[in-house]
């Protein structure tokens, strides 16, 4: 069954030390930041123990948000609650990569 009417933001972040203190950090960061009121759903994951030649498991933590609408996607990016994440947390990643999706 496909979601309609759906903007997915999928965000996965590379730890700059990958170790449970900074992962359980980040995972606490995304837990708080799950309350913005524009946010539908949300998923925070770790890879899954997958090993085909097609699956990037490289990354630390992966934040995976559903939206009603690109235009809620748009208040969740400058909600003071997402801004304040990024103050907090972002000394703890060095890089971050951003799949956005709407339905086909």
């Amino acid at each position: 069954m496909q979601l309609q009417n759906t903007f997915i933001h999928h965000v996965f972040f590379w730890l700059k030390e990958n170790n449970d203190n900074n992962r359980r950090q980040l995972i606490e960061g995304l837990e708080k930041l799950s309350s913005v009121q524009a946010i539908k759903q949300f998923h925070i994951g770790i890879p899954a123990n997958t090993n085909r030649d097609v699956v990037e498991n490289s990354y630390s933590v992966s934040w995976m948000l559903f939206f009603d609408s690109a235009e809620d996607q748009e208040i969740y990016q400058v909600d003071p609650i997402h801004l304040n994440f990024v103050k907090e947390c972002s000394h703890l990643w060095n890089k971050v990569t951003v799949f956005d999706s709407v339905n086909a």
